[in-house]
């Protein structure tokens, strides 16, 4: 193997490990986290099967952002559905053609719309970078890292249509290499410029990825202004620890 590729297996793992043990270090971090309060954002569903209907809602179709703004409804969800495509198509780099899964990840829908995903994603994400400039309540919000993240992502797309478009590179050795990260038989990496760019950014990502905004996708289930059903009248909600202040209180008593 060449030092490159080696280089690049090390940061592969590397950024895996961050990003999945940060991801699952957040997510028991928001399970533990009591709500001490009943504050789902009305009109808020009245039972359990209504919040599940409401959280699917608004994961698919982003229905808060929907009536809150349109211009930013439309970006966001371009973008959103765009990484979607691309990352189902992606798939054909990892999984082999004797897999179950691979009709569903190699047929003409996911690789025909998939192959155009990169131009409407960055379409997406140009939208939502100029919301953050021009729009005057949006800009004073707006830290750095707001504009440093969607750049990062923005380049991800960018180079990822470079490959396609402007510099080709070996997809089968590229799909040796990927899937020799998973099978711990380490081959090597194509040296184009463009891929490496891409591959960087990507693995620049996934190591920000668990400290930055971009946890609004795991969050947003945890969050309780959406997953708590509107029936405070009808039963009464007390956090974990504040049951045991109210039991210790009465034997106190």
């Amino acid at each position: 193997m060449t030092a490159l590729s080696i280089t690049y297996v090390v940061l592969f793992y590397v950024a895996m490990i961050i990003l999945f043990g940060g991801l699952i270090n957040k997510i028991m971090l928001y399970a533990r986290v009591p709500a001490p309060l009943k504050i789902p954002v009305t009109p808020a569903p009245l039972t359990k099967a209504g919040v599940v209907y409401r959280i699917f809602y608004e994961v698919v179709f982003f229905n808060s952002l929907f009536r809150g703004s349109k211009w930013t409804w439309i970006f966001g969800w371009m973008f959103h559905l765009s990484l979607l495509l691309a990352f189902f198509r992606h798939l054909r780099y990892v999984i082999s053609p004797d897999s179950f899964i691979w009709p569903l990840v190699n047929n003409m829908v996911v690789q025909s719309f998939g192959h155009y995903a990169g131009f409407t994603m960055v379409i997406g994400l140009a939208g939502l970078l100029a919301r953050r400039i021009l729009v005057d309540r949006v800009r004073y919000i707006s830290s750095p890292s707001d504009y440093l993240m969607l750049l990062l992502i923005m380049g991800i797309g960018v180079t990822g249509l470079g490959i396609a478009y402007v510099s080709h590179t070996d997809v089968v050795q590229l799909k040796a290499f990927i899937m020799g990260l998973f099978l711990f038989d380490w081959q090597n990496l194509p040296s184009d410029n463009v891929l490496l760019v891409h591959l960087t950014l990507v693995l620049l990502l996934a190591v920000i990825f668990p400290i930055s905004k971009l946890l609004h996708a795991p969050g947003l289930f945890f969050a309780p202004t959406r997953n708590q059903v509107d029936n405070p009248r009808e039963q009464r909600h007390i956090s974990p620890w504040g049951a045991e202040l109210e039991a210790k209180d009465g034997r106190n008593a």
